[in-house]
This record gives C-alpha cells, sequence and structure tokens, in this order.
C-alpha cells in the first residue's frame, strides 16, 4: 500500500458550492478533525477517483437509517461536513483506504442527478468567532471535563487533556470533544447542527458529563468486583458483576423515585375526592410492583391519564356579545337562526355563569355550513375547539372507552379529546351523528345518551377512568344530513337547528365574501389577476350547479382559478375578468338547463317537489293511456307509499268522472302508465300525491299543467290534501328551477315563516286543502 503524494492547498474560504456526497453510517466528521475511512462501494471508489483528480474536496453526511446499499437523499441528515483527502491507498480493486480532514460545516439544498454517487448544491456555513464570559466559563469546564475524562479512558493518550485546554477556538474545542467522546452516532450528529456556540458547548457538556459518570460506574463497579472475585472462580466474578451492575442501576431507586413523582403530582393536582382516593390506591399498588412487571406500565399509563386530565382547568368564555356577533357575521353569511341561538346563550351565561351548556343539533343539507359554523362558535366564545366524526362509529367502547382489563385500553373518544383540549369547557363538534352505526360491539348512539343528557352528564363514567367526569360545563354541537335515523331518545336530548339551503343571491354574496378571495389565496391569485362580475357568479350557480349547499359552487370557482393560474404562468394575461361569456371556456358547456324549459308540453306531466338528504329537488310526473282492459302500471323505482298515493289518485278520478268532464268507463277500455324520470333513483313517499293527482287528470281530460308551476302534498281517498314535510326545501328548490306558483297544503301554511321576503316575492303560493282545487289550479282551462 503506498501513500498518495501530500494534499495541495485548499483556500477553506472558497469552498466548491457542488460536492460529491459520501454517506456515513457509524462516524460523524467535525471540522479540522482527522478520520480514517475504508469505501468498499463502486460509486463511492469512483467518487474518491474522481475527487483525487480534482482538489479532493467532498461532503460527508450521515444516514438516519444506519447502512444501507444503496443511499437516496430522503435517508441523508441535511447538516454535513466537507472534508479533505490527506492520504488515499487502493489495497485491492474494490477497495479504498482513507485519511480525511474536516474542512467546514455545510447544509444541504438540494440533491443534484448526473452521477452515480450523489452530488448536492450546499451551503458553507461561516463559524462565528465572538467570545464571552458565559463562553470562556463553558470551555473552562468544557476542558476540565474532558481532561478528567482521558485520565479515567485507558485508551486515550494523557497528552490530549492537555491539547483541550490549549484550544481557544470555543467551536474547535466543542467539536473536538465530541469527535472523541464515546457517544451515539445521533448526538454527534445533534453537536454538528448545532451552530451556536453556547448551545453546543452546553451539548458537548451535558454528553461528556454522562460519559464521565458512566466511566467512573465502570471504574466503581470494577473495583467492588475485584474485591469480592475469587481468581480460580470464574462464574463467580461474572455473578459479583451482575450484581454490582443492579445495584449501581438502582432499579429499586428508581421505581421508589417514580411512585415519589407520582405522589407529588397528585398533590400538586388538587383532583376531586374520589378521583384523589382512586389515584392514591392505584400508586400503592404501583408501589409494590416491580417494574418489569406487564402491570406497572398499565398502572402508571392510568396514573398519567387521571393526572393529565383537566379536572378543573377551563378557559374564560368572551361575554361580549357585540364581539362575539362580529366573529359570527365574519365568518358566515346569513344563518340567522343558528347565530340568534348562540347569541342567547352567552347572554344567558353571561346573567348566570354556572347555566349548562346547550346540546344543538345543526341538520341541514351538505355543504351549508354546519361543521365550519361549530368552530366559528368556539372562536366567538373564546373555546377550545375539538371536531369527534361519528361517521361509521359502531363500537360503544368509542364513547366510552374500554376497561382496563384489555390490552392497549384507552379512554373513549370524549376523555382523549379532554385531554387534547386541556380544558372542562370546550366546545365540542360530534360530526355526522345520524351515521352512527351498531353491531355486536354495542350501540355507540345509546352510550351518547349519558354526554348529552344535562342531567346525567356531570358524572359521566368512562370505563377506562372509572371515576366520574363532570361534563356539564362542555358545549356539545352535533350536525346530521336528515333527523330519521338518530334515535329518538338520543333526539330527545337535543335542540335542533335546521340549516337551510341557500337563495341565489345568498350564494352569489357568500361567494363574493368567502369563496373567491379563499380560493385565490389558494390558486396564489391576487384581487388585480382574477375578478369574477356578478352575472359570471350568478351563471356558474344557475347553470352548473344544482343543490342546497356550497361546495360544488367552490369546486367551479377553484376549476377556474386554475384556469386563469395557468393562463398567467404561461405568460398570456396578467389580468383576467371572468365574465358571463368566459364560463364555458373555463368549466365546460352549460351542465343544467332550465326544468321548466325542459319539458315536454303535452298533457299528462305535472312537476312536483320532493325532499332529500342533500336538500329539496324538482320531480317529474308523467302518464300515458293505451288500450288495455284497466290496468295500473308504475315505474321509475318506486316505495310502496308511493305506488299507494298513485293507485288513490286513480280511484279519486273514477269516483269523480263525472264531475272532470271524463267518460266514466275510460278505465274498463284503457291502461294507464305512470313513469317518474331518474329512473336508477329509488323514490318513495306521500309527498307527491297531489303530482300524480294533477298528472293522471291532465292526461284524461287532455287539459295541460299551467306552465311554471309545481307542487306538493298527500292526497286521501276522501278528496282531502294533507300537509307534508320538508316545505323550506322543496321551496328553495322551486326558487332555483324558476317556478313562479307553487301548490301547497293549508296546513302547510305556517312553514313559510323562515322563507326569504325575496322568494315570497318571485314566488306566488296557492294553498288548498281540497283535491278538487289542485286541479282547478293546476289544469289550464
Amino acid at each position: 500500500m503506498a501513500d498518495q503524494p501530500s494534499p495541495i492547498n485548499v483556500n477553506v474560504d472558497k469552498l466548491p458550492e457542488v460536492l460529491s456526497i459520501l454517506p456515513l453510517f457509524d462516524a460523524v466528521l467535525f471540522p479540522k478533525m482527522v478520520l480514517p475511512l475504508m469505501v468498499m462501494q463502486d460509486d463511492s471508489i469512483q467518487l474518491v477517483d474522481e475527487a483525487m483528480s480534482g482538489d479532493r474536496v467532498f461532503g460527508l453526511v450521515v444516514s438516519k437509517q444506519g447502512s444501507k446499499e444503496k443511499y437516496g437523499p430522503e435517508d441523508l441528515y441535511a447538516m454535513g461536513t466537507s472534508a479533505l483527502i490527506l492520504k488515499m491507498a487502493k489495497p485491492g480493486e474494490n477497495r479504498a483506504q482513507l485519511l480525511v480532514q474536516g474542512m467546514r460545516r455545510f447544509r444541504v439544498q438540494e440533491f443534484i442527478e448526473g452521477k452515480p454517487y450523489l452530488q448536492a448544491r450546499v451551503e458553507h456555513i461561516q463559524e462565528a468567532d465572538k467570545k464571552d464570559t458565559e463562553i470562556e466559563a463553558l470551555m473552562v469546564n468544557l476542558a476540565g471535563l474532558f481532561g478528567r475524562i482521558v485520565e479515567l479512558s485507558p485508551g486515550l493518550p494523557s497528552e490530549m487533556g492537555q491539547m483541550a485546554k490549549s484550544i481557544q477556538d470555543p467551536g474547535t474545542l466543542a467539536d473536538m470533544v465530541a469527535s472523541t467522546l464515546n457517544s451515539t452516532i445521533d448526538e454527534k450528529q445533534r453537536v454538528l447542527e448545532i451552530l451556536e456556540l453556547k448551545k453546543r458547548l452546553k451539548e458537548v457538556l451535558r454528553q461528556a458529563n454522562r460519559q464521565k459518570e458512566i466511566l467512573e460506574l465502570g471504574n466503581k463497579i470494577q473495583n467492588q468486583v475485584k474485591e469480592g472475585m475469587d481468581k480460580q472462580q470464574r462464574d463467580y466474578y461474572l455473578r459479583q458483576q451482575l450484581k454490582a451492575i443492579q445495584e449501581e442501576l438502582g432499579e429499586k431507586d428508581q421505581s421508589q423515585f417514580e411512585v415519589d413523582e407520582y405522589r407529588t403530582k397528585i398533590e400538586e393536582k388538587d383532583l376531586p375526592e374520589d378521583v384523589r382516593k382512586e389515584a392514591e390506591r392505584e400508586l400503592n399498588r404501583l408501589a409494590r410492583m416491580h417494574p418489569s412487571s406487564s402491570e406497572y406500565t398499565v398502572a402508571t399509563t392510568y396514573l398519567d391519564w387521571l393526572i393529565a386530565l383537566p379536572w378543573h382547568e377551563s378557559t374564560k368564555d368572551v361575554l361580549d356579545i357585540k364581539k362575539a356577533k362580529k366573529v359570527l357575521d365574519e365568518d358566515h353569511f346569513g344563518l340567522e337562526k343558528p347565530k340568534k341561538r348562540i347569541i342567547e346563550y352567552l347572554a344567558v351565561r353571561k346573567l348566570k355563569p354556572d347555566s349548562k351548556g346547550p346540546i344543538l343539533c345543526f341538520v341541514g343539507p351538505p355543504g351549508t355550513g354546519k361543521t365550519s359554523l361549530g368552530r366559528s362558535i368556539a372562536r366567538a366564545m373564546g373555546r377550545k375547539f375539538h371536531r369527534i366524526s361519528l361517521g361509521g362509529v359502531r363500537d360503544e367502547a368509542e364513547i366510552r372507552g374500554h376497561r382496563r382489563t384489555y390490552v392497549g385500553a384507552l379512554p373513549g373518544r370524549i376523555i382523549q379529546g379532554l385531554r387534547r383540549c386541556e380544558s372542562n369547557n370546550p366546545v365540542f363538534m360530534l360530526d355526522e351523528i345520524d351515521k352512527l352505526g351498531m353491531d355486536f360491539r354495542g350501540d355507540p348512539s345509546s352510550a351518547l345518551l349519558e354526554v348529552l343528557d344535562p342531567e346525567q352528564n356531570f358524572t359521566f363514567s368512562d370505563h377506562y377512568l372509572d371515576v366520574p367526569f363532570d361534563l356539564s360545563r362542555v358545549m356539545f354541537i352535533t350536525t346530521a344530513n336528515i333527523l330519521d335515523t338518530i334515535p329518538p331518545p338520543l333526539l330527545d336530548r337535543m335542540e335542533v337547528i335546521r340549516l337551510l339551503g341557500y337563495t341565489e343571491d345568498e350564494k352569489i354574496q357568500i361567494a363574493q365574501k368567502f369563496l373567491i378571495p379563499r380560493q385565490r389565496e389558494a390558486h396564489g391569485l391576487s384581487e388585480k389577476q382574477i375578478a369574477f362580475t356578478r352575472g359570471a357568479i350568478r351563471h356558474i350557480i344557475a347553470d352548473y350547479t344544482r343543490e342546497a349547499g356550497l361546495r360544488n359552487l367552490e369546486r367551479e370557482i377553484a376549476n377556474i382559478c386554475r384556469g386563469v393560474a395557468t393562463r398567467i404562468a404561461e405568460g398570456e394575461s396578467v389580468a383576467i375578468r371572468v365574465r358571463v361569456k368566459d364560463v364555458a371556456r373555463y368549466l365546460g358547456p352549460q351542465r343544467f338547463t332550465p326544468e321548466e324549459a325542459a319539458r315536454i308540453q303535452a298533457p299528462g306531466v305535472a312537476t312536483g317537489l320532493a325532499w332529500t338528504q342533500a336538500g329539496g329537488e324538482i320531480l317529474y310526473v308523467e302518464a300515458t293511456a293505451m288500450k288495455g282492459k284497466g290496468n295500473l302500471t308504475l315505474t321509475g323505482q318506486l316505495g310502496d307509499v308511493m305506488k299507494e298515493s298513485a293507485a288513490a289518485a286513480l280511484s279519486f278520478i273514477r269516483t269523480h268522472a263525472a264531475e272532470l268532464g271524463i267518460d266514466e268507463d275510460f278505465y274498463a277500455k284503457m291502461d294507464v302508465h305512470i313513469h317518474l324520470p331518474a329512473g336508477a333513483i329509488p323514490k318513495d313517499g306521500p309527498s307527491a300525491g297531489v303530482t300524480l293527482l294533477a298528472a293522471l287528470a291532465s292526461l284524461l281530460t287532455g287539459r295541460k299543467v299551467k306552465k311554471g308551476l309545481a307542487m306538493t302534498g298527500e292526497i286521501t281517498l276522501r278528496g282531502q290534501v294533507l300537509p307534508v314535510g320538508g316545505i323550506k326545501e322543496k321551496v328553495l328548490a322551486a326558487h332555483r328551477s324558476r317556478i313562479h306558483t307553487v301548490i301547497l297544503p293549508r296546513q302547510n301554511k305556517k312553514d313559510l315563516e323562515d322563507i326569504p321576503k325575496k322568494i315570497h316575492r318571485q314566488i306566488q303560493f296557492q294553498f288548498v286543502d281540497k283535491m278538487m282545487d289542485v286541479l282547478k289550479l293546476a289544469l289550464e282551462k
């Protein structure tokens, strides 16, 4: 093995910005330190050869995951050291021995592809050289401590201690001691990454102190073993050594220290009396256990939960009513009823601070702001916010927790949320409560009864804690799309607030105030770069979305923002104003046409109003007749209730055939077929009764149903029109579809109170309680 020639001179201040990177896994090189290396991989040997033919400088970076055959950028730390090859020898074809010296720290900016080995563009770090009194004191302590380590370490030459005292540069002293200590690779890498001198010296001092204690302890153990050792009994020597190690580790003392620490925490926490007794009982059990016992960990985890819970900690409510109104208005447009209820709650809290929290249930179609409203409520009240998604939850233990007898037992989501909030009066959002499941693992909805009942939840008992926790100060808010799937006992404990869909004008306001600014920011656009005309927004709402909420509208706005961002990035334009005629360029052809334009203007077609989980919808009923023997055919995936409504409508027409001007024997000569389009969607419910009646009467009398008219209501054989549900959602759907006349049951008149005044002005409402009145209003003369 022949030594290489003397190394070339390298200016430390002019190191190259692009370095070849050699990964290390068992050592860390510090600046000004010398390190021997053995290189065996082909790509690494190529790196060394190219470095030797150049300026002999390359970078050394430590691997995060130990030794690997192939390293990627994600496997390496970002901080490394540039190195100069002092000597290089090749004892074989695929081996190279190096002696390298550290130059300067660097931080990897980016990795560069193109070579079989790693290359990176780096930022070389200039070491600070200023010293003050504290740094000098740290240097004296570190040099003295290192001298003691050298004395205790037979493998280190005694001159190293004197050399450390002679180093004047604080950074060099810290690096030299860190490279000599018998610490882990991670600890050395941590020192390499600390750029502030004081912090680096303190970290090295900590590691050196630990090294000194280990060496002193090793010497002490060695001396104790030697005193009782019989040279002829090797087994006895090993047992004595093991015994001495265990005594010095102080296993009993350590466990006693942990017990004392828990006892102190319990006294400081000021736990409720019954909780304190349970904690002390568990602590007494812990004191009798060996640390290696499996029950030891179970007991410590239980005590950690008891101590961490906010038994008395709470946030102070913001009871400024005007400020709360301002916060709610900033976050949401409209939604006056939920906002009014929150302001009422705050007013009551102001007058009676110990009042119990309400259990609100926001019900409405998707995208109407139920979940985000809960976050705004927490902000308005100055409380912590925690959301729990209940969709698909089937296990009762998700609410009440597992008993400690199970492996890996934990408290339920309620207690976990309280620990995360570190407050006993947060706002809890129980999202999608209508989608709770139930199977052999229990019924979570029944477990929620205790959580949501103000008469019970002040002593809520989690199976894991097995001690009561007061939930009466928590404000619970639940959300649901429908109420039908919520068990009645659970629904009885909640105050239901309905969030209806938005009108077109409300959607325009929300888009201008909230959706467009949010999407501008999300796509890196400014107000100057993209603007929407009011007509363009209305065009998107009316012709590209058909929903009660706002999710699809925001998606379409995002689509346009992406298209504008692409044009700006390509340099096509710097400021774009989206007008009505521009919408199709970004969103494609119009998706929805006005329903009235799509109607076939012929007898036998009527427009109805239906309620769905996503809000109100327009429903068409088509009827036709052919020669036959009086058969009634129903298609369009109709449920039993709707089929019975069709039969009732036909029976009523047969009974009043003469009054309607229809041949009384018509039923014996023809078959009637009723179809509801969108045949793939199941339909049911009694509210289409009047629509079925109007379609049949239109077919048999030959009189068309009036244009722009829709209807809803249940019918009876006696000719009555009965009230139905979902009136508000149905009216909003009629408004979206440009319907100008709506026929409703008279008893549903009270349900129009919450309909916006503008809709009242644009839609004429006709109230009926007789089926003949429906036909007089619906059919053309």
